[in-house]
C-alpha cells in the first residue's frame, strides 16, 4: 500500500519554499523565504467522531520588513471527503487559538478522480444572516494541465506533473518530461532520488507504455539521455535489490531492451509502436542476438526481416 500522505509530506518538507513559489506568488511577495520553521505535528481529538486528527504541515514564518509572524498550514488529501471543509475550519480555529497568529490555510488534493472542483470554503449561515465564511486555498492537481508546468524551473513542478491532468497516451511523455525537468535543476543526489522515486511511483507504466518511454529516451539530446538513463537504471537496480527473482529478471530484460532500442534508433531511425512492442516481447537471449545482428542493419526493413526469421512467437503483420 502506498502511504500517499507520507510521500507528499516528505516532498513538501524538502521543497516547501519551492511549493509556495510555484502556486502562491502572493505569499512570495511578503514572506521571508529563509526564515521558516516547521512546527511539531499537532494532534487534535475530534470529539464528534471520537478520533484523533493530525495536522499535516504547519510552518511559521515572518512577514518581510515587519516584526510579526504568521503560519502556513498545508493539508494533503489523496481522496475526497464530504466534510473536509469543516475539518479545515477546525484545524484553523485550533491553530489560531494555540498560536494567536494569522493562519494561511492550503489544501493540496492529489486524487485522480473525481475531477470536479473541490470546495474552498466552509460557511455557517441562517436565512438572511451569514455567521461565518472561512476560506482556504486549494491546489487540485487533477484540475491542472501538466503541459503548463514543463518549463517551470522548480523541483515541485517536476514531481507533481506526475499527478496532474493528462491523457492516458501521454503518460510516457509526462514521465520523460518530468525527468528532463528534474535533471535540468542541478539538485543534489538525495533530492534527485526523492523526486525521481516520487515520479516513478505515480507514473508506473505498463509494458506498452514502458516501450514507448524507452524509445522516447533515445530521441532526446545525448547528455540528457545519459542523465535520464542513470535515473532509470537506479530504478531498475532498486527493483532488483528489493528482492523477487521475477523483478530481477524483468530488470535484466528491461536493460537489454533499452540498450537495443538505443542502438536501433541510431542505426535505422525511429520505430513505430508495433515494432517496439514486438521487440519488447523478446527474451534476454533474443535481445542479445538482435543487439549483435543490428550492427549490419541499414533500414527498418532489415529489422523486420530479422524479426520474421528469429522471433519464435506467431508472426503478426508489421506496418
Amino acid at each position: 500500500m502506498i502511504d500517499h500522505d507520507q510521500l507528499f509530506k516528505k516532498l513538501l518538507e524538502n521543497f516547501f519554499p519551492e511549493f509556495i513559489e510555484l502556486f502562491f506568488p502572493d505569499i512570495v511577495s511578503y514572506w521571508e523565504r529563509d526564515r521558516i520553521e516547521f512546527l511539531p505535528q499537532e494532534v487534535f481529538t475530534d470529539v464528534t467522531i471520537g478520533k484523533k486528527k493530525i495536522i499535516d504541515l504547519a510552518v511559521r514564518t515572518s512577514f518581510r520588513n515587519r516584526d510579526s509572524l504568521f503560519i502556513i498550514h498545508t493539508e494533503h488529501q489523496s481522496s475526497r471527503e464530504s466534510d473536509f471543509n469543516a475539518r479545515m475550519f477546525n484545524y484553523f480555529a485550533r491553530l489560531h487559538e494555540k498560536f494567536a497568529l494569522p493562519i494561511y490555510p492550503i489544501v493540496l488534493y492529489s486524487h485522480d478522480s473525481p475531477q470536479t472542483e473541490e470546495p474552498n470554503s466552509y460557511k455557517i449561515e441562517f436565512p438572511g444572516w451569514k455567521v461565518l465564511e472561512f476560506n482556504y486555498r486549494v491546489v487540485q492537481l487533477n484540475q491542472l494541465d501538466w503541459n503548463d508546468f514543463v518549463n517551470e524551473n522548480n523541483p515541485i513542478a517536476s514531481a507533481l506533473m506526475s499527478k496532474m491532468r493528462m491523457d492516458k497516451q501521454e503518460r510516457p511523455t509526462v514521465k520523460l518530461s518530468s525527468l528532463q525537468l528534474l535533471i535540468s535543476l542541478k539538485l543534489n543526489p538525495a533530492q534527485v532520488e526523492l523526486i525521481s522515486q516520487f515520479i516513478d511511483i505515480y507514473l508506473e507504466l505498463d509494458s506498452q507504455e514502458e516501450a514507448i518511454f524507452q524509445a522516447q529516451i533515445t530521441s532526446i539530446e545525448p547528455r540528457q539521455e545519459e542523465a535520464v538513463m542513470e535515473i532509470v537504471t537506479s530504478w531498475q537496480r532498486r527493483g532488483r535489490e528489493e528482492g523477487r527473482e521475477e523483478g530481477r529478471e524483468e530488470g535484466r530484460q528491461l536493460e537489454a531492451f533499452t540498450m537495443v532500442m538505443r542502438l536501433l534508433n541510431r542505426r535505422v531511425g525511429g520505430l513505430n509502436s508495433q515494432l517496439q512492442g514486438k521487440i519488447q516481447q523478446l527474451s534476454i537471449s533474443e535481445l542479445e542476438n538482435l543487439g549483435e545482428a543490428l550492427l549490419d542493419f541499414n533500414t527498418v526493413g532489415d529489422l523486420e526481416s530479422w524479426l520474421a526469421e528469429n522471433d519464435p512467437r506467431p508472426d503478426e503483420a508489421i506496418s
